[in-house]
């Protein structure tokens, strides 16, 4: 269940992959398994990147030629060089860091020139939703600490020379799942409601039923639980013409 969309990262075969803010390792592992790409997934969290190892172990990747590998990273301070990266993964990081402005600067420094960048973020009004219902939701360890809307995410990149490519939406279905969870925060474990609808995105994500498919396309526009946007890092030396251009207009 990625979020983000593969095929817009304009990888090619033997490509450098980095996914920061890996967790337990699904973009990282779904890329390594349905691309041909060398794929590298840093997290703060050690535990996070144990059960990443342990997932990887359940794929049969004997017969691949590219390596898939974790480590313990901080996105401010990524131990690569300039430009080492032909794409960026960064889902569901930004609102949790203090100085997003600081973060995109490390990513952008590691992609190389003409490399795409992916960022995720939780959408405004579901995640506004989620603070209104519960404010313990927003106070928990590694809470969120900020929402961005549409224009802030993006302006975020623009604003460091990135090029910005598309977007889209995803996990509406989800969207239900933290409401419930926020409404009863001080018994979601034991929530009935959350219990059951819990059961049906597991359901969902095994079977991916006919309904469910066409149920998350329409209501993505309405609800989508998270923003993806795409960003191009374009070489210096076109920046440095559009820049010449704008000044002899």
């Amino acid at each position: 269940m990625q979020t983000i969309n593969f095929n817009n990262l304009d990888l090619k075969g033997d490509d450098l992959l980095l996914d920061i803010g890996c967790g337990e390792g699904r973009h990282t592992i779904g890329a390594y398994i349905e691309m041909p790409v060398n794929s590298f997934g840093f997290d703060l969290s050690y535990k996070d990147l144990q059960i990443a190892k342990e997932r990887l172990n359940d794929f049969n990747v004997s017969d691949k030629k590219e390596i898939c590998q974790f480590g313990v990273g901080d996105i401010n301070t990524l131990p690569f060089k300039d430009g080492s990266y032909d794409a960026v993964i960064c889902s569901e990081v930004l609102e949790h860091v203090d100085s997003p402005e600081d973060s995109i600067k490390e990513l952008i420094r590691v992609l190389k020139p003409g490399g795409i960048l992916a960022l995720s973020v939780p959408r405004y009004f579901p995640e506004l939703i989620c603070w209104a219902l519960s404010k313990e939701y927003q106070k928990m360890p590694g809470g969120h600490v900020r929402i961005f809307r549409h224009s802030q995410l993006r302006k975020l990149a623009t604003n460091e020379g990135l090029r910005y490519l598309s977007f889209h939406w995803a996990h509406a279905l989800h969207s239900p799942y933290w409401w419930l969870q926020c409404l009863f925060w001080n018994n979601k474990e034991n929530s009935f409601l959350v219990k059951k609808y819990h059961q049906f995105l597991v359901w969902d994500l095994m079977k991916k039923p006919f309904l469910t498919r066409i149920l998350e396309f329409l209501l993505q526009p309405l609800m989508g639980k998270s923003l993806v946007m795409y960003f191009r890092k374009t070489p210096k030396s076109i920046l440095e013409k559009e820049k010449e251009k704008e000044k002899e207009k």
